[in-house]
């Protein structure tokens, strides 16, 4: 954990990433790392470890594990070859005595100069978790809690939804079934509202995260706890 207090991202550090994006080059990045350090990583850093103290209640008796995500590409078997990132991302992983509950996540926070977002829960489910979500979904003793959980979360403001969803129902359930469009999910994640303007220059941008990050701990805690 770290020691240092959020204060908000500095007003000159957006500058970094439209640099390297024009740069994309090793040598200006080396020169500039502790730039990226000072500007992105530590308050980032800190950032995540005030929201985790801030959500912990609502995730016990899990914990929380902060992790900054790397800023170099994997360009193995990517077409693009361009080797940084112009964003930083950061998450709050849901861990026990086993080892990071796969990919969900408390929280999802992506900053940068191609889009920001903040959100919870997971991206993809994996193959176990997607047959075990659909046949929660489909049974109506489970899939209608889960239904009425997600429609009063996205009542308040929030964007539930998956990502790059199947277009029609998987078979073998019907094309009509009243959850079709929770069975075509590939995953389930809650989109928290735009960081309002200025808020990213401002420790209260720690404080809100907060605030939209326990509103979405029902829905993270049923992935974890149903989806494992």
């Amino acid at each position: 954990m770290t020691t240092s207090k959020f204060e908000g991202f500095s007003r000159s550090a957006p500058a970094f990433f439209h640099e390297l994006a024009a740069e994309m080059n090793k040598s200006w990045f080396d020169a500039n790392k502790q730039r990226y350090h000072d500007e992105w990583v530590a308050p980032m850093t800190a950032l995540l470890d005030h929201v985790a103290a801030g959500i912990a209640r609502a995730y016990a008796p899990a914990k929380l594990e902060a992790k900054v995500l790397r800023i170099y590409r994997d360009t193995r078997f990517a077409k693009d070859k361009t080797p940084y990132k112009t964003h930083i991302a950061g998450r709050l992983g849901l861990t026990s005595k086993k080892p990071v509950d796969g990919g969900v996540s408390a929280l999802y926070v992506h900053l940068g100069m191609d889009e920001e977002f903040v959100g919870a829960g997971t991206y993809f489910f994996d193959a176990a978790q997607l047959a075990k979500w659909r046949k929660l979904v489909a049974a109506d003793k489970t899939g209608k809690p889960i239904a009425a959980l997600i429609a009063k979360t996205r009542k308040a403001g929030y964007w539930v939804a998956g990502h790059d969803d199947y277009k029609k129902v998987p078979r073998p359930y019907a094309a009509d079934h009243v959850r079709g469009d929770l069975l075509r999910m590939k995953g389930l994640t809650v989109g928290f509202p735009e960081i309002p303007k200025g808020m990213l220059h401002q420790p209260k941008l720690a404080t809100w995260l907060v605030e939209h990050g326990r509103a979405a701990a029902p829905i993270v805690t049923w992935i974890r706890e149903h989806l494992r």
